[in-house]
């Protein structure tokens, strides 16, 4: 006994002496399931007469564990993902979904200059061209290095990737597909946040190398995205609007030249309503055209912008069709008490390209989407929500992405975030 209480008071007096140190240490463990139940009949891309529904339960199972002190910052995060069921009960082979998400460290040199190196999400401005895709059971990362800057009313970092799939004696550097989808990326953002912190400006700049040929006859093809993107907040005015450009290189290499702007407005009523108009227009390739004029949001949250059932960017477009999007969209939001939530937007779409197919030429129009959300919070650290979604398409619809726009399209989810901090110590 005397034993344990001596060990209890040095202990004691080492956290006493730590904190009486300039510098301190601080270790955090939060942890993460979120199943979400979901029905799918058309989500994704449209169904067909006669496909029956969907039915799966997705899983994400997350620990996660970061160490900090003034100058230097770590990020070790593992997660499980994939649908009930997916493994044997009894699994003696282990399973491939287990894998790190996040695994950096962040170096802080001092006057507002860091560098943070690894495998890291990355995610700026409202997440249209980088973003986590947190909707995704898997999330999105990136194993790179970045290096930034930080000062007052001023942000700047410069990204730097550069991607192999596996290590190599001779051989050159081709990276074929099944990795990510570049093989070297340089991106520069800049950020200025007003004083009164109701306006804020960023700049935005990527160059991709994109792998082309064989492993015998290798060409790197550049692609460049540039624009920027603003938000203003005066009164109960929510205003925010963004502009980028495509150039260079894509992987096919065809010459691009491509576009895509964005405007919102949200208007905040009181505490408990809101309502929003937004337009989303991305350039379109048009049948025939020696440039290839299609623009690629590249690695957004595209699930946050074109809908909820995912039709755009989120997956493919038919073989051959890259017609572009014009997503016009109006959206209510309601707040009956602190800890409920209701969401109704709607989304008209059309293509910004003539769409042709067979030597018959179609309406632009490709149809409504409707997207209902209730988010509940349950408890601390225990969120409940639940969505409903459902498409009427039109003809062509049908020609761009496929299925038949007479059968009805909808999409149902059910999902449970659990995220407690289990760990907090300083010393």
């Amino acid at each position: 006994m005397r034993k344990v209480l001596t060990a209890c008071l040095l202990l004691m007096s080492a956290a006493v002496w730590a904190q009486n140190e300039k510098q301190q240490n601080e270790f955090d463990m939060t942890a993460q399931i979120r199943p979400r139940a979901e029905y799918r009949n058309g989500a994704l891309s449209p169904r067909s007469e006669g496909e029956v529904p969907a039915y799966f339960i997705y899983n994400r199972a997350r620990l996660s564990m970061e160490y900090r002190r003034h100058d230097l910052s770590m990020k070790i995060s593992g997660q499980h993902v994939g649908v009930w069921g997916q493994s044997p009960q009894v699994d003696k082979k282990g399973d491939a979904r287990l894998a790190l998400n996040e695994a950096w460290a962040k170096l802080n040199f001092g006057a507002g200059f860091f560098a943070q190196l690894g495998r890291q999400t990355l995610s700026y401005d409202d997440e249209r061209i980088l973003g986590g895709l947190d909707w995704n059971v898997a999330g999105r990362y990136h194993d790179a290095l970045k290096l930034g800057y930080a000062a007052g009313k001023h942000q700047l970092h410069l990204i730097l990737a550069f991607n192999q799939n596996d290590e190599k004696t001779i051989g050159g550097t081709y990276y074929k597909d099944g990795g990510q989808p570049y093989k070297n990326m340089e991106t520069l953002w800049y950020h200025y946040k007003s004083g009164k912190q109701d306006f804020n400006a960023s700049l935005l700049f990527i160059n991709l190398g994109l792998e082309t040929g064989t492993e015998e006859d290798a060409r790197t093809r550049y692609l460049q995205t540039m624009g920027t993107y603003l938000t203003y907040q005066p009164g109960r005015w929510n205003l925010s609007g963004a502009l980028y450009y495509q150039g260079g290189k894509n992987k096919t290499n065809r010459s691009v030249t491509a576009y895509m702007w964005n405007l919102r407005a949200q208007y905040n009523l009181n505490e408990r309503w809101n309502f929003m108009a937004a337009s989303d227009y991305l350039s379109g390739n048009k049948p025939g055209g020696k440039k290839f004029k299609a623009f690629d949001p590249l690695y957004g949250t595209h699930h946050k912008f074109y809908g909820g059932m995912d039709y755009f960017y989120a997956s493919n477009f038919a073989a051959g069709f890259n017609p572009g999007l014009w997503d016009n969209q109006l959206g209510v939001g309601f707040k009956p008490c602190s800890k409920v939530g209701l969401s109704l937007n709607y989304h008209y779409f059309a293509t910004t390209a003539k769409v042709e197919s067979a030597g018959k030429k179609y309406d632009k129009g490709l149809g409504s989407e409707l997207d209902f959300q209730l988010d509940v919070t349950v408890m601390k650290d225990v969120k409940l929500s639940a969505g409903y979604s459902f498409m009427a398409g039109s003809k062509t619809m049908d020609i761009v992405k496929g299925g038949d726009h007479k059968c009805w399209q909808d999409w149902g989810w059910l999902t449970l975030n659990i995220n407690p901090k289990v760990l907090f110590v300083k010393w």
